[in-house]
């Protein structure tokens, strides 16, 4: 069964402050995470989580990251300027984009940030960009075809499609390429990989960076590149449903152990270091969304309406996503009455569950939709003239912190003109 990390009171107490719907954090179980992953890796002396901003991109989140030895991964110009505002700097800062701007290249690489290239002609783009290559530079690797993982011990089959995925190079080109960016200046390389996202298996990561070490030392014993860091990215996920089993991130990182030992330390590669980018792992269960019942609608089904939307939460209506949701104060009342739960967009897939079993729900009750601690606000948007909702942070010491403010109607006219 899964709990809400606040209780009934403490809720209502807070929307006392905060009016619903918000997006909610919770500190203690953000660091507690950082240091379980940080521990897990802690026999690779390079090791250094790079948070994938756009999970959760909040100053504040950030900032509790960095006090954990966090670095930001950054996918786009706005992402680099929010890492930089909030202290990161240089090689704290991983930058993996795609169809990039050339602005975008150029404010990584006057940040000294880690630029992690995604194509092969951007190669030469990245050079008549900046006017140089940067002597510490990766690539991103697509080995293309269908990546399977077949049954693991928690009984899920780990299945992605690389081949379709429109990002990284082949394996020919990562050559090519690697030998193209040592001519012209490179120095220091480092690979990255992401095949699967939201595994529920402690053996994708293993999987993942075998793969990854045994191409790291084909690619430096045939083109004489000095390898120096590997990124296993994202891919870690996490149970959204009940009895879904959680990853083990100690068994995890075990099993990377014995993959580096068994590959890269025979090869001389011992001193490589790695990177994580575990945005929904770090963040997702450690956040929720609270939203209040509005109305009951009772036509050929039984409907719950909130006051919340997708515009708060895209992920159930763009990927039929499963989100668990508790009533508050009901945890343990028995679940026997069925819901679709609904918000106010006018489109039909605006519901955050579908024939879901819960407690008896009341005008006012109020709504905690789980996991939303990643990619929850950050995919919001404004359609139907919806507005964003605030971010609060639950705070070690038990007090609460308004970390972004609920956007106004002022806000959504700031960027329109009229004519007068």
């Amino acid at each position: 069964m899964k709990r809400p990390f606040v209780t009934k009171e403490q809720l209502e107490e807070l929307t006392q402050q905060f009016p619903t719907p918000f997006h909610l954090y919770d500190e203690n179980g953000i660091r507690q995470t950082a240091r379980k992953l940080k521990a897990a890796f802690a026999w690779n002396p390079g090791f250094r989580e790079y948070f994938a901003v756009k999970a959760t991109p909040n100053p504040a989140i950030l900032k509790i990251l960095q006090e954990e030895g966090c670095g930001t991964d950054c996918s786009s110009l706005t992402e680099l300027m929010l890492a930089d505002r909030c202290g990161f700097s240089g090689q704290e800062i991983m930058f993996s984009s795609n169809d990039t701007p050339a602005e975008d290249f150029k404010l990584a690489h006057k940040l000294g940030a880690i630029i992690n290239l995604d194509d092969f002609t951007h190669i030469d783009f990245l050079k008549e960009t900046i006017g140089t290559i940067p002597e510490t530079i990766s690539c991103r690797f697509n080995p293309g075809g269908v990546f399977t993982l077949g049954e693991s011990a928690e009984g899920f089959q780990v299945m992605d499609t690389p081949g379709d995925s429109k990002y990284g190079f082949t394996r020919e080109q990562l050559f090519e390429g690697f030998k193209k960016l040592k001519a012209m200046g490179a120095k220091r390389f480092g690979i990255h990989a992401f095949l699967a996202s939201n595994t529920l298996s402690n053996e994708y990561y293993p999987t993942l960076a075998g793969i990854l070490f045994r191409l790291a030392v084909e690619l430096e014993r045939e083109t004489g590149c000095d390898i120096c860091f590997i990124n296993l990215s994202g891919g870690v996920g996490i149970p959204y449903k009940p009895d879904q089993p959680a990853n083990d991130i100690a068994a995890i990182g075990e099993g990377v152990r014995k993959q580096f030992e068994e590959i890269l330390v025979p090869a001389g590669m011992g001193d490589v270091a790695l990177c994580t980018e575990l945005g929904r792992f770090l963040l997702g269960p450690n956040g929720c969304l609270v939203t209040k019942v509005l109305h009951f609608k009772h036509t050929y089904k039984e409907y719950v309406g909130v006051d919340a939307c997708a515009a708060n939460l895209m992920r159930p209506a763009m990927y039929g996503a499963y989100h668990h949701i508790t009533v508050a104060g009901k945890e343990d009342a028995p679940c026997d009455h069925k819901y679709d739960v609904t918000g106010g967009l006018c489109e039909n897939n605006d519901k955050f569950a579908v024939d879901r079993m819960l407690p008896e729900v009341e005008l006012g009750d109020l709504l905690v939709i789980h996991d939303t601690g990643a990619h929850g606000f950050s995919m919001g948007y404004n359609y139907n003239g919806k507005l964003r909702s605030a971010e609060v942070l639950l705070q070690s010491d038990g007090t609460a912190r308004l970390i972004r403010r609920a956007e106004t109607p002022e806000d959504y006219f700031a960027t329109l003109t009229f004519e007068e």
